[in-house]
């Protein structure tokens, strides 16, 4: 996935929708030190920051350098740029070696891993007993039925453009391999459900719309999936240029701690 963020990492920014506090108060009553967390595929940081909240250091990493350069900055939040040429030992050393993470959190990422190799290194890094893994995603919005059906629309003629590794979130982590104990967060193939509300104007979702990779690629290919038709087709379905809607995106978890 080197790259595939890197042409929308401005846009990625303020497109996104921001992770509930809850969440992370959750995540952090479960572990019972609160020293290191490692932020995966951090990309703007967004989950970074909510980890924060609760966990001394923070160490966020991504493969694009370009997420990075645009992540929004915190006193106990380390970026880093971590290029697939890094050897596991590497990583291992540069987060904060064996037995020494309490929490790994991955936002809207982890279906572009190679899962055995990173699901070892977690293995590897989590402090045990007590450190925790929490994975996520979200794969769909509700507005209002006319926004929606256009919304599909906009999914289905994308389809070609999307890459393989994304099954997983379309599904929503449903067949995601997950080899983690359960904390009672969502489990392998049982991933908890949860909404995330956010208010939300018609530019943010065109915005949020064009940071997809899969409408990016169309891009890219000559194909514009938000042309200017159909962005006014949303805008009269939305209430008009300057309306805000509520809207709520559709996300799952999965959470666990390493088998002993």
């Amino acid at each position: 996935m080197a790259g595939l963020f890197d042409k929308q990492a401005e846009i990625y920014v303020d497109a996104r929708p921001t992770y509930p506090s809850d969440w992370f108060s959750k995540l952090a009553a479960l572990t019972p030190q609160h020293s290191l967390a490692w932020d995966v595929g951090t990309g703007n940081g967004q989950a970074a920051l909510g980890v924060a909240e609760h966990y001394e250091r923070v160490i966020a990493t991504d493969v694009s350098e370009a997420q990075i350069e645009h992540a929004k900055q915190h006193p106990r939040v380390k970026y880093v740029h971590t290029p697939l040429s890094l050897s596991d030992d590497e990583l291992l050393t540069l987060i904060g070696g064996e037995n020494s993470v309490d929490l790994v959190t991955v936002a809207e990422a982890v279906h572009w891993f190679d899962l055995p190799k990173f699901y070892a290194l977690v293995t590897r890094l989590l402090r045990k007993p007590g450190g925790i893994i929490a994975v996520w995603g979200y794969n769909d919005l509700v507005v209002s039925p006319e926004v929606d059906h256009l919304m599909e629309g906009i999914r289905d003629r994308a389809l070609p453009f999307w890459d393989p590794k994304i099954e997983h979130l379309q599904d929503g982590y449903r067949t995601l391999p997950f080899p983690f104990e359960s904390v009672g967060l969502g489990s392998e193939g049982k991933p908890l459900q949860l909404d995330i509300e956010k208010k939300l104007s018609l530019e943010g979702l065109v915005r949020m719309t064009r940071s997809s990779s899969a409408v990016a690629a169309a891009k890219d290919q000559g194909v514009d999936l938000l042309s200017e038709g159909v962005v006014k087709n949303l805008e009269n379905a939305w209430g008009g240029p300057n309306a805000v809607r509520t809207v709520t995106y559709k996300a799952f978890m999965l959470a666990g701690k390493v088998k002993l």
